[in-house]
């Protein structure tokens, strides 16, 4: 709360709050340093333009000063009055003043620069004759709107009488709890009161230890350290406040700020502030709409405790979520630490047989070393004794030793057999893997794809979900804190019928919306979502239902383009003598459907027709013409049906201005009837019709007709609607 307390401009705890304009508080010390007060005739230049007249030489930037601050001056030095004037304040620059150095300007901690009161000269110069009456503002230093000030000053602005009592309470509480903190790290008994709050360390020190234990210098350096936090017993630190009173508790009510003697006991709800019985009689709050001050306390107490009941849901919501944040990075340390483990675990078991392996090797390579060594020692002494004994020349002598010296040599030579100088191992570990492989493995090791698994199922969002005529929209996303990749989703759909399930949607997007469905009609959907590492599992199953009717209108992007369209794609008339189609927006393969066609002007007896076609149907020319259209076309006597230029059923009756033609499609019987002002005209027109339809309708110049959808069906035929179309 402590935060809520302290003063946007000067970073201290509010002194003599004031409210401005814009709600927001400010001490009423740091408001006279930033009120602006600007002469009439120079008001409406931009600040840097001001007149200034030549400065004498004494008035030059003191040394360190830049252009910058200079210019800053101009338009934010104050000079201040005392006395009554104290809050209408004068602001000079250093040319206007005649001062030659200023005082560096200090800043709060939110950057509003504050300028210190700089006291007019003695002899300063009075205004320029000629200049107007001066005019003072205000900005606010949090959402920077200025606010003028009136001939009253800053005592125009109210007081904030509660929130200068919540700021008494709370320096009370925090002194009370600061004399009961002790220093925890004290070898005295009792322990001193503590003066600081580390809060990395979390530890409360004295003075004395503060400067022993915790230096401001080396780790230290960048730790806060704070006042004690306030104790839970003690007024504001988060008990019950002990030292404030409540309404009507023994505090002083205040008083009116026009009327000292006048208690506030009325509210003005058009200036949105409390009034006294005098401002009504004689202020400006005479023809306001006011209301009791105690019932406006007591609705505006409800409003704040409502407003306060959902902050503090989101509260409850932040806190869960910061238990399942918590929650979160344990799982991910013991996950790690797993993971770690596992991979010490494995290393040392590796390491044990390379070193084994390497051991044995070396071993079996040495005793090959030496064994090799002695045997080629003893081979080559041999050799030397034989080229000696070679060298004599005594016959009887050589004979004597020869058998038994070439014996020797032979046996010297047999053990020198095939792979005695090869050696018994080899360079490579005799392991289960190979090395070569092994250490490629170990480079392209990837943690992202050793964690990455199926994605988890998708969450169906119901909100966004909905059908409008034949056609679903379904809207889903991934569950919080899902750490699996996604590659893309596939979207099911039945058939309406309770069949099975097929696939109308492969991709990364996660809104999708499937026309050209059956009317009146119940369809299931779900979604499952898909990665390099397989297709998760499927959501919950959504049942969407279509509408019972159709509602549709003409559609201007398929129509002839002689076709006019008006009244949003409803009312249709056409440019040319000649025939010319245009087709509904809708499209029907199922179901019965019903809709009627108003002629609106009728003149020198055209002949429109109506009825349906295919989405490939010619357009200029006659409806029904071509064997993509089945149609009634009818003048002002009689009509016929036609298709593929086949023009049959001549019926008696005709239509005018003002008739009215219904169209019905039954694709359950798979016929299309036709109707003129509610009775139907002439036998069912055509039977074993299938396939995907649209309303249809053809007409010239002299024909305009209104379109009404949404209809149902005639009473006659209702009875061959099946329930679950």
């Amino acid at each position: 709360m402590e935060e809520e307390l302290k003063c946007p401009v000067c970073g201290s705890l509010f002194r003599e709050p004031i409210i401005l304009p814009c709600s927001h508080n400010v001490c009423l010390p740091c408001a006279r340093t930033i009120a602006v007060q600007t002469p009439e005739s120079e008001q409406h230049l931009p600040p840097l333009l001001h007149s200034r007249g030549p400065a004498p030489p004494a008035a030059a930037a003191a040394p360190g000063a830049t252009a910058g601050s200079a210019a800053c001056l101009d338009s934010e030095c104050a000079a201040g009055g005392g006395g009554d004037h104290a809050d209408k304040l004068s602001l000079h620059s250093e040319t206007d003043s005649g001062y030659g150095s200023y005082t560096p300007s200090l800043k709060s901690p939110n950057g509003v620069r504050v300028l210190p009161l700089v006291p007019a000269p003695p002899g300063a110069a009075a205004a320029p004759r000629g200049a107007g009456p001066a005019s003072s503002s205000l900005t606010c230093p949090q959402c920077h709107r200025s606010a003028s000030l009136d001939q009253r000053g800053l005592r125009g602005f109210q007081r904030n009488r509660l929130l200068e009592a919540i700021v008494q309470r709370y320096q009370q509480g925090r002194a009370a709890a600061a004399a009961a903190a002790k220093c925890q790290l004290c070898d005295r008994s009792p322990p001193e009161p503590a003066a600081v709050l580390c809060e990395q360390c979390e530890v409360l020190y004295c003075a004395a230890c503060q400067l022993r234990c915790h230096p401001a210098r080396g780790p230290f350096a960048k730790h806060r350290l704070a006042p004690p936090p306030a104790h839970p017993g003690a007024p504001g630190g988060g008990g019950d406040g002990g030292g404030g009173k409540g309404a009507g508790g023994g505090r002083k009510l205040p008083t009116c700020a026009e009327h000292d003697l006048e208690n506030y006991s009325m509210y003005c709800v058009s200036c949105r502030s409390p009034v006294c019985y005098q401002c009504l009689e004689e202020g400006k709050h005479s023809k306001h709409d006011v209301k009791a001050l105690g019932a406006m306390w007591k609705q505006h107490k409800a409003q704040l405790s409502q407003a306060l009941n959902g902050v503090s849901d989101k509260a409850k919501e932040a806190k869960e979520f910061l238990v399942q944040l918590k929650n979160l990075l344990q799982q991910i340390q013991v996950t790690c630490d797993a993971l770690v483990d596992a991979l010490t675990r494995q290393k040392a078991k590796l390491l044990t047989k390379v070193t084994k392996e390497r051991e044995h090797k070396l071993k079996v390579v040495w005793d090959q070393i030496n064994h090799c060594t002695l045997k080629l020692r003893q081979s080559t002494g041999l050799m030397e004794y034989c080229l000696e004994v070679i060298k004599e020349n005594d016959p009887s002598g050589f004979l004597q030793i020869s058998d038994a010296l070439i014996k020797r040599v032979q046996v010297s030579q047999e053990q020198w057999v095939k792979g005695a100088l090869e050696p018994k191992v080899s360079a490579e570990f005799d392991l289960t893997l190979d090395s070569e492989p092994l250490l490629q493995s170990i480079h392209q090791l990837d943690f992202i794809q050793m964690k990455c698994r199926v994605p988890p199922v998708p969450l169906l969002q119901l909100e966004k979900c909905c059908t409008r005529n034949n056609s679903v929209t379904l809207a889903w996303r991934m569950p919080p804190l899902s750490h699996n990749p996604v590659e893309g989703y596939i979207l099911e759909l039945d058939d309406g019928d309770g069949g099975q399930f097929r696939e109308v949607y492969v991709g990364k997007e996660t809104l999708c919306t499937i026309d050209g469905l059956h009317f009146n009609s119940t369809y299931n959907a779900r979604v499952k979502a898909f990665n390099s590492s397989g297709v998760g599992p499927y959501s919950k199953t959504v049942i969407l239902q279509t509408s019972d009717v159709a509602w549709f209108t003409f559609d201007p992007s398929s129509a002839h383009r002689d076709i006019v369209l008006s009244n949003d794609n409803q009312t249709a008339t056409c440019n040319s003598y000649d025939d010319r189609v245009v087709l509904g927006t809708a499209a029907f393969s199922k179901g019965v459907h019903y809709w009627e066609l108003h002629v609106d002007r009728y003149d020198n007896h055209p002949d429109p027709a109506f009825g349906i076609a295919r989405i490939n149907v010619v357009k200029d020319m006659m409806l029904g013409k071509d064997d993509k259209a089945w149609a009634m076309y009818v003048d002002n006597n009689r009509s016929w049906f036609m298709h593929c230029n086949s023009h049959t059923n001549r019926t008696e009756g005709g239509v005018s201005k003002g008739a009215t033609v219904g169209v019905l499609l039954d694709l359950n019987k798979h016929n299309l009837t036709f109707y003129i002002n509610g009775q139907q005209q002439g036998p069912p027109a055509f039977e074993n019709i299938e396939g995907v339809f649209m309303p249809a309708l053809s007409l010239n110049r002299n024909v305009q007709v209104t379109l009404h959808t949404g209809l149902e069906v005639p009473q006659s035929v209702k009875q061959s609607k099946l329930p679950n179309n």
